[in-house]
């Protein structure tokens, strides 16, 4: 086996307002994908310009109008936290301006941005237009949001929200998506893909345990993660597991080769695959119905 090395893949909240959370390629030591969070007050604005960069900007709690050189939009039906409905998604593409006004008490939102190759038309995606999944059973069913799916209309950049009941494990068994594979046709098999997991917990004690690793362990981190801490995931395998009584939500951003979520699990785990009696009657979590509650 070879030697393991240290690695810093866990990152928590600077700041209560504010960006209280960002990473940045410089940051990751890595090349495509770019992170913040940021909570805002009302009247608050955020002026901006994506440069050479995709934005995909997430909506976690609260309202806000948009005003961009590409169009206007607004959230009238924004959820009252994570656990209270299903995101508002605003895709802006390379060399856009603009302007979010915070239209509630606390607007809490999250971007991910990552150099674009091509010009795609800005998109505002409302919550009952994300198909929602239900992946995996027994205790380890969780529903996946589409946000920026695969084949959405933009260069690179890839956004889910994944809710995971108590208890149940998470992006397991687990994958990686760590180098380029395609079959004879040229379709791939595995993307190369760099990711963030952007966490919140029902309760403010709450957490879950994330781990990567790599097949010759010189990689190898268990984390425990609580609200508004990041995961690095350069590489390996990453499965989550929800602690006992506190529902566990993440915010995945992904980017690297191919606007694709193709990926390899673990051959020790595979067989897990075909092992489900069931589906946790608790999923799905959320829906957008309850975004106007």
């Amino acid at each position: 086996m070879k030697e393991r090395k240290q690695y810093n893949l866990a990152k928590h909240p600077s700041q209560k307002m504010g960006v209280y959370q960002k990473v940045t390629t410089g940051d990751a030591n890595w090349n495509h994908l770019n992170f913040e969070a940021r909570l805002m007050s009302k009247g608050e604005v955020w002026n901006g310009n994506t440069g050479e960069n995709e934005y995909a900007i997430i909506l976690l709690s609260g309202n806000y109008s948009v005003t961009t050189d590409k169009g206007n939009w607004e959230t009238i039906n924004g959820r009252k936290n994570v656990f209270a409905g299903i995101a508002h998604t605003l895709y802006l593409p390379r060399h856009t301006s603009f302007s979010i006004t915070a239209q509630s008490e606390i607007l809490d939102i999250a971007a991910g941005w990552c150099l674009a190759s091509a010009d795609f038309p800005a998109k505002f995606k409302r919550p009952e237009e994300a198909a929602i999944e239900i992946r995996g059973g027994d205790n380890a069913t969780r529903q996946i949001n589409s946000l920026v799916e695969p084949g959405f209309g933009c260069s690179k950049i890839v956004a889910v929200e994944v809710y995971t009941p108590s208890g149940n494990w998470s992006s397991f068994p687990a994958h990686k998506h760590d180098e380029r594979k395609v079959d004879t046709n040229g379709a791939v098999l595995e993307a190369s893909l760099e990711e963030f997991y952007f966490y919140k917990i029902d309760k403010e004690q709450g957490y879950a345990i994330q781990q990567v690793y790599t097949a010759d362990g010189t990689l190898n981190e268990l984390m425990q993660v609580k609200t508004n801490d990041i995961v690095l995931v350069p590489k390996g395998y990453h499965p989550v597991a929800a602690a006992h009584g506190y529902n566990c939500y993440y915010l995945n951003f992904l980017a690297g080769s191919d606007q694709s979520l193709a990926n390899t699990p673990d051959p020790d785990h595979e067989w897990i695959f075909n092992s489900w009696k069931g589906i946790d009657p608790r999923i799905p979590m959320v829906t957008a119905a309850m975004n106007n509650q």
